[in-house]
């Protein structure tokens, strides 16, 4: 009997777990209603929904789709880069789903809020995020009641929101994130129904201004994050702010708040971050207040007095910013173990180096930067076991004794700054032991002795700064096997001899001045394509000046003054600067005309030449009707006849009719064999004018196949297709390409007034009026910014500067080179990442350790053409940044109007007015901090506020 109710329970027990099992699987099921929905979404949408594989059925393995843990239903959306405007039927289906919680609409082409979303979408919707849209006009009014976070960052929305009522039926709200949009007026004092919920609250890089109120801080009391950073706020920061006890976040960058920061904020025990950089605060550094926190920014401000005892040693601290300000006394003794940044440059800080700084009390310590202060005393032995360090400034201090040998522990360094000190003695080998060094400036010092042969064994230094010391000796071999570097700065030393191997790959300068070099100028220099500044004046260099420099078109400066040169010098282009006084030197003229005396001789000459000329002239008949006998499809048969690379494809990327008429492949090929046709070179490219049978002219830019990844042809050609379906007026947009199998030709639209470059600093510059650099300050944010949004995904320029950009004319500029970004290989190129930055002037500065382009660093890029367009002045001009000297200047208080170009802003005070707006935004990107420059919409957005 036992046995069997033993049976039936079991059976029984097995007969609930199927029942079960089949209830789970029912309940498994999506509702066919949001199947459907999806589907429909799904078709809506297609063309841009590539990574929705509409062949899986269950719309909860979609991408961007999050259902329950029984996939019962769908909680959450995210339809991000899906390239959505602003249609009318999806947003009504998108609501349709009623369990929907999360909806991510962000970085599309929205420009306006869809009425669904203002209020209860979906019946219970909690989270919507349309960040990085094209969001216009004044914020309407919300009515969605459920709705906890919201996130309209990065748009176009504009008005004082202080003064309506938008937000009032966000009764929930617990995040909200404006950043980057146009709003004005007041902060707002009250957000949502109850503002007691209010967690989160981002109001950055706006045009806020006023002072910050208290309610601020009593309205939100359980606030864990406040930004207000990128402003225009004003007075003081109220005491109050110590009563927000639960802020872990706190952001108030580049505003032009004053006064003293207060104590109340090092009783704040949550606070984690405080950044107030870029302000005009005065006073002292409260004492205590990096007690609680990781991170303290107070860079760019007027504080003064000592660095507080305690300031460094909280057993939290990364990273510290004192940078820029008008501290003093010495540095203290007590470090904490876990800071990796110490940024305290730009003092008058005072004594030594702590001897204990380094070591084992502070084992993380990557980037420390104590320069422009009035330290004293050596360098302390025990930095050596600072075995973190990747990036360390000493430079323009008081530092004497020697260049330590120790130095060469610091396996991980790959910024070594020492310049403008006191320092002596010669320059240790050790030094070569820092195998991933990629700048070392021990330039304006002391130093003697011969250059080490064994610096040309950091294969990855791609800057080295000598000048200013007493060097003496030759230029050591070995440094024409330093495949990484592109600056080699010997200058105002005592070297001798002769000049018998340079590097391979120098691009920014070569500077060699003011030494007892001898000898002809090297034939070696031939090689160097990319080279922009040539200095080899104050020697001894004798011969002809060399002709060959007529052809390196990457020169911008050419100074060979006070030498023993003598002969003729060739007529340079408007955009070189050529010095060559102190010499026998005179500029080429044009050939006179024969002498009759020679008349019999010249008749003979004539004759050969006239023979050779039908010979040639023969030659070429038969050739060009061999090319125009034969098709496109037989160019690799010609490039082989001819002993040219063998074309691996050619293809149309264009739409339009009148391009895929008269574009010629051929006549494209031909081009390029002939230097004469270049009529400009990038870090990357040159470009051809190309002459087409119908008179069309088009360029050819020939790309530097070499630091491109190896067997990338076909990730290339989907490179181009993408690029080849962009649209954008301030964009050069690839025409077509052919692909050999060294190098990679595209075709363009030709621009008849050349580079920004050209123009700007070369025979038209007084053409250019404050209209015709506004307007064109306006198309390349406007081209940036589109590249940076593209739908495909940002597209980020590797190089961006004056001679990237084209103008079609004085009005419109044209953005180029957007094709390297994906395609580059940092490895290759003289084998470091470092070779395929920026041109010099551009860089940014945090590049020195990350060693990568991104957006941000294309802004800063964007804003030293902002300074060019303003100044007059070139990115680098007498041995100067324009960057760090409008940097500079700003810090020093000088008038700004006194650093605009003077042709410029006299011509009226609204024109005067309005260049001031614009150094504004140029300041704002060039900020040192990447996190503190404005995103290049926002950019836009501040160059249009900037209208007269």
């Amino acid at each position: 009997m036992s046995s069997n109710l033993h049976i039936h329970i079991s059976h029984m027990f097995l007969l609930l777990l199927m029942l079960a099992s089949v209830i789970e699987y029912v309940s498994c099921e999506l509702p066919s209603s949001q199947v459907t929905t999806m589907t429909r979404l799904h078709e809506l949408l297609q063309t841009n929904t590539t990574k929705w594989n509409s062949t899986v059925q269950n719309p909860c393995s979609w991408p961007g789709v999050t259902c329950t843990s029984n996939n019962s239903s769908i909680t959450t959306l995210s339809l991000s880069s899906f390239s959505i405007s602003s249609r009318d039927s999806w947003p009504s289906l998108v609501c349709e789903i009623e369990t929907l919680t999360s909806l991510d609409l962000s970085n599309n082409q929205l420009n306006a809020i869809p009425p669904p979303f203002l209020s209860s979408c979906g019946g219970g919707l909690k989270h919507l995020n349309l960040s990085n849209n094209y969001l216009n006009g004044p914020l309407p009014t919300f009515q969605a009641a459920s709705l906890q976070v919201l996130d309209l960052s990065h748009n176009n929305l504009f008005g004082d929101i202080d003064s309506q009522s938008s937000f009032d039926g966000l009764i929930a709200l617990k995040s909200l994130s404006i950043s980057q949009n146009a709003f004005n007026g007041f902060i707002p004092s009250k957000l949502g129904g109850d503002s007691m919920l209010l967690e989160e609250l981002q109001l950055s890089m706006n045009s806020f201004e006023g002072s910050l109120p208290d309610q601020l801080f009593t309205n939100y009391p359980n606030l864990s994050l406040l930004d207000l950073g990128g402003n225009q706020l004003t007075g003081t920061i109220p005491s109050s702010i110590g009563e927000l006890s639960k802020l872990q976040l706190l952001v108030l960058s580049s505003n032009n708040l004053s006064g003293e920061v207060p104590m109340s904020i090092s009783r704040i025990t949550t606070l984690k971050r405080f950044a107030a950089n870029q302000n005009s605060f005065t006073g002292a550094i409260p004492q205590g207040i990096t007690r609680y926190l990781s991170s303290l920014d107070l860079s760019y401000n007027q504080l003064s007095g000592s660095i507080p005892a305690d300031l460094l040693s909280q057993p939290n601290l990364v990273t510290i910013d004192l940078t820029s300000n008008k501290l003093e006394g010495s540095i203290p003794f007590n470090v904490s173990k876990t800071l990796v940044r110490l940024r305290l440059g730009d003092n008058q800080l005072s004594g030594s180096i702590p001897s204990w700084f380094f070591g084992n009390d502070v084992p993380l310590l990557t980037y420390l930067e104590i320069d422009n202060n009035n330290l004293n005393g050596t360098i302390p032995s025990s930095l050596r076991l600072c075995r973190n360090l990747s990036l360390l400034d000493l430079s323009h201090n008081h530092l004497v004794g020697f260049v330590l040998s120790e130095l060469g522990d610091l396996g991980k360094l790959q910024v070594l700054q020492l310049q403008h000190n006191n320092f002596s003695g010669e320059i240790p080998d050790e030094i070569s032991r820092l195998r991933i060094l990629v700048k070392l400036n021990v330039s304006s010092n002391s130093l003697n002795g011969s250059i080490p042969p064994s610096l040309s064994r950091l294969q990855k230094l791609t800057n080295l700064d000598l000048q200013v010391n007493n060097l003496s000796g030759e230029l050591p071999d070995s440094f024409g096997a330093m495949e990484s570097l592109l600056e080699l700065q010997l200058g105002k030393n005592q070297l001798s001899g002769v000049i018998r191997s340079l590097p391979t790959k120098l691009q920014i300068a070569l500077n060699l001045s003011h030494n007892s070099f001898e000898g002809s100028i090297p034939s070696s220099l031939s090689r160097l394509n990319a080279l922009e500044v040539l200095d080899l004046s104050n020697n001894k260099f004798s011969g002809n000046f060399p002709t060959f420099l007529r052809s390196m078109g990457s020169l911008t400066q050419i100074l060979v003054s006070n030498n023993l040169l003598t002969g003729s010098v060739p007529r340079f282009g408007s955009n070189v600067i050529v010095s060559i006084e102190g010499n026998n030197l005179s500029y080429e003229t044009p050939n006179p005309s024969i002498p009759a005396a020679n008349s019999k001789r010249s008749v003979s000459v004539g004759i050969i030449v006239a023979s050779a000329a039908a010979v040639v002239v023969l030659m070429i008949v038969v050739l060009m009707a061999l090319i125009v006998t034969r098709r496109a499809h037989k160019i690799n048969d010609e490039k082989s006849h001819m002993g040219q690379p063998e074309v691996v494809k050619i293809n149309l990327l264009t739409l339009s009719v009148i391009h895929r008429t008269n574009i010629d492949f051929t006549k494209a090929m031909e081009a390029v064999c002939h230097p004469s046709n270049i009529v400009s070179k990038t870090r990357f490219s040159t470009y051809y004018k190309t002459v087409m049978p119908s008179g069309m002219n088009y360029y050819v830019k020939k790309l530097n196949w070499s630091v491109f990844q190896v067997g990338t042809h076909d990730k290339f050609e989907q490179e181009l297709e993408i690029l080849g379906r962009l649209r954008n007026s301030s964009v050069m947009i690839p025409l077509a390409y052919t692909l050999t199998t060294d190098s990679a030709y595209l075709l363009y639209e030709f621009s008849a007034k050349g580079t920004l470059f050209d123009v700007l600093h070369g025979s038209l510059k007084n053409g250019l009026d404050w209209t015709n650099r506004y307007s064109i300050a306006l198309g390349v944010a406007n081209g940036l910014a589109f590249l940076h949004e593209s739908p495909s995904g940002p597209i980020i320029l590797l190089d961006l500067s004056t001679k990237t950009v084209i103008l079609k004319s004085l009005d419109e500029p044209q953005i180029g080179d957007i094709e390297l970004y994906k395609v580059i290989d940092p490895s290759r190129s003289t084998g470091n990442p470092s070779a395929v930055t920026a041109s010099v002037g551009y860089v940014p500065p945090e590049y020195a350790y990350t060693m990568r382009m991104t957006m941000a660093g294309n802004v800063y890029s964007f804003g030293v053409i902002l300074l060019e367009l303003l100044t007059g002045k070139a990115a680098v001009s007498e041995g100067s940044e324009l960057a760090n000297w409008v940097s500079s200047k700003t810090q020093q208080q000088a008038n700004f109007d006194r650093m605009l170009d003077s042709t410029m802003s006299r011509t009226s005070q609204a024109v005067t007015d309005q260049m001031l707006s614009v150094l504004k935004v140029a300041l704002a990107c060039i900020n040192v901090s990447p996190e503190e420059r404005p995103k290049m919409r926002s950019v836009l957005r501040m160059l249009l506020n900037a209208r007269i």
